[in-house]
């Protein structure tokens, strides 16, 4: 992984511009113009990093190619529609590209942003708040070991559920390897 720039806005658009990838991300899952994402949606990315050292959203891109396959992010969970400045609680999430899906690449960015978040940056709790019918994400926040927090109405009338994972609890995912 690494970090967005402003070269990434075609990679953005290819993202947002597919019906299945923001299927569950963006409301009623509209596409995003391409307008739209490199004046407003690319540069609130990118203004994260302005506020935070070590939270926001990453390009993640193949091993070896170096192509672009889609984002994730480590964020302080907006208060009130406003950042905090407490890293106690973080958000997870993830976008890829639909030729992306089931290559495993959703549940390696999520345990390499879990792991930075409670070794190196001392978060105590990551949460995830995913669409209830969006089987797969929830699929992979259970393969790394978050568990179901609450259920919720969104904003957008939509059943949501919100997953979570302590810093006391990383790392004994299902999948660990056990000695």
């Amino acid at each position: 992984m690494r970090k967005l720039n402003a070269s990434d806005v075609e990679n953005l658009f290819e993202l947002e511009s597919d019906p299945e990838v923001v299927r569950y991300a963006n409301p009623g899952g509209k596409t995003t113009p391409y307008e739209e994402v490199s004046d407003r949606l690319l540069p609130r990315l990118l203004s994260y990093y302005d506020k935070y050292d070590d939270y926001g959203f990453y390009a993640a891109v193949e091993k070896g190619t170096g192509r672009f396959v889609g984002w994730f992010f480590l964020r302080p969970v907006p208060v009130d529609g406003r950042l905090p400045n407490s890293f106690e609680e973080v958000e997870l999430g993830y976008r890829l590209k639909r030729d992306e899906w089931g290559k495993g690449y959703a549940t390696e960015g999520s345990r390499a942003l879990l792991e930075k978040g409670f070794s190196e940056l001392g978060t105590k709790r990551v949460v995830a708040d995913v669409i209830a019918e969006n089987v797969a994400s929830i699929r992979v926040l259970e393969k790394v070991g978050f568990k179901l927090n609450s259920r919720f109405i969104g904003e957008e009338g939509d059943e949501e559920v919100q997953y979570a994972l302590g810093a006391d609890e990383h790392g004994r995912d299902s999948d660990a390897l056990v000695e």
